[in-house]
Parts: structure tokens; C-alpha cells; sequence
């Protein structure tokens, strides 16, 4: 799973930072998303879709690798 977000949309709502707290986190000036890892492992991705579903602007976009690559 690859993980990428759009700042410039972001409203600061931290609804993944509360959801997926090791894959994103909030910047202490505007509390917009800053993302902590692109590469989720295993464990992490059902919290990541969770919060790309809770993101209320929609700025977190996921895309499945596909099973041939690993992490």
C-alpha cells in the first residue's frame, strides 16, 4: 500500500492523526496533515483505510501495490 495526501485540500480535522497516529500526524502551525510513513506495513493498513474513510476533505489517497510486493 502506497499512501499519499493532499495538504493544499487538508481542513486540519485530524481524524487520521487520531485514527492511524503512526502513519500521519498534524504540523504544530495549521495542524494539517503531515504523513510519517508512505509505506504502512501490514498491521498498520486497516487503521489507514479507516482514516482515508474518516478524512472529511477526502485528501488521503491509498493504492494497493498489488500482492507481489512486499511490507
Amino acid at each position: 500500500m502506497d499512501v499519499r495526501v493532499d495538504r493544499d485540500r487538508c481542513l486540519g480535522a485530524g481524524m487520521c492523526a487520531l485514527t492511524a497516529p503512526e502513519v500521519f500526524d498534524q504540523d504544530q502551525d495549521e495542524g494539517l496533515v503531515v504523513l510519517l510513513n508512505a509505506r504502512p506495513s501490514q498491521e498498520r493498513r486497516a487503521a489507514v483505510r479507516v482514516a482515508a474513510g474518516a478524512c472529511p476533505a477526502a485528501v488521503i489517497t491509498l493504492t494497493d501495490r498489488g500482492p507481489s510486493t512486499a511490507s
